[in-house]
């Protein structure tokens, strides 16, 4: 699945903090591919899973998704 940058900065920001959100604004590419990524996305300590879920408006198992949940349908993805 293939996730803006900047929500994906947003996910980490609100469920890990300022200083990870600021490494991955420099690291993570500006479109996130959930699979191929997903090493990048652990190092930040994101679950792809829990971002996808967030991203669907599933869930996942981050607490950040319940303030960003629909985002999909949202940004036509």
């Amino acid at each position: 699945m293939q996730i803006p940058k900047d929500l994906v900065i947003q996910f980490i920001m609100s469920k890990i903090g300022g200083q990870q959100a600021d490494q991955a604004g420099r690291e993570l590419p500006d479109q996130v591919d959930t699979e191929k990524d997903a090493g990048l996305l652990s190092k930040f300590g994101v679950d792809p899973a829990d971002l996808a879920g967030m991203v669907s408006g599933g869930g996942g198992g981050g607490g950040a998704a319940g303030g960003l949940g629909g985002l999909k349908g949202k940004l036509g993805l």
